[in-house]
């Protein structure tokens, strides 16, 4: 009869807990399964995600390969469109810009550039801000591209940066001015990089000196 009592007194106890706190336990529970719901979920849609923009991008080199630039930027399209959280969407469009400027086009070239600048991480910001001041050299816009040139980048893209200030600068006719960013690119290129090869020629080409030699 005791061990009856004390499990009544129990089974009143868990009532009225339940009664303060079973409804506020209730709605925690939900929201922690929908939570649950909406990660997994989430994680299942950017793996199906992943998969299609690298089928997509698969077919984009393709035709990049075939030399069909029609192609290569209709699959762009599609990538930035579709899949433009992707890494593979930042790549197609650089390379989508690439085939484009390959085949004089440059409108498309820039419009491709411009989309990863827009909408790609740091790294691939700079890629395209430094290919698409070369596409602004070649239209003579030289102020468009020193302006590109002249915000924050990594510090692993300060030599292509100098480089590309320095073949602008040239073009400009300002000599000194190019020849000091030729130097920097010097500088700033890893002694093993083979871009070193060609700074130097551009340097030597307008009277510079080597960075050993300047220093």
């Amino acid at each position: 009869m005791a061990y009856d009592l004390e499990e009544q007194e129990q089974l009143a106890t868990l009532k009225a807990w339940w009664n303060q706190y079973g409804n506020l336990i209730t709605w925690l529970l939900i929201i922690a399964l929908a939570a649950y719901a909406a990660w997994s979920g989430w994680n299942y849609y950017q793996r199906k995600q992943t998969v299609q923009a690298a089928q997509l991008y698969e077919s984009l080199q393709k035709a990049v390969a075939s030399k069909d630039n029609a192609k290569v930027q209709r699959a762009a399209v599609d990538m930035t469109e579709k899949f433009g959280r992707t890494a593979y969407a930042q790549m197609g469009a650089l390379a989508a810009a690439k085939s484009a400027f390959e085949a004089n086009d440059l409108k498309a070239a820039k419009s491709q550039l411009q989309w990863v600048i827009e909408n790609g991480n740091d790294e691939y910001k700079a890629i395209a801000k430094i290919r698409l001041a070369g596409v602004l050299l070649d239209e003579k816009a030289y102020g468009e591209g020193l302006k590109l040139l002249s915000g924050d980048f990594p510090e692993q893209f300060s030599g292509a940066v100098a480089d590309r200030k320095g073949d602008i600068l040239v073009a400009q006719s300002k000599i000194e001015d190019a020849r000091a960013a030729y130097k920097l690119a010097l500088d700033k290129t890893e002694q093993k990089n083979p871009a070193r090869q060609l700074i130097q020629l551009k340097l030597d080409a307008i009277g510079g000196a080597s960075a050993n030699a300047a220093a």
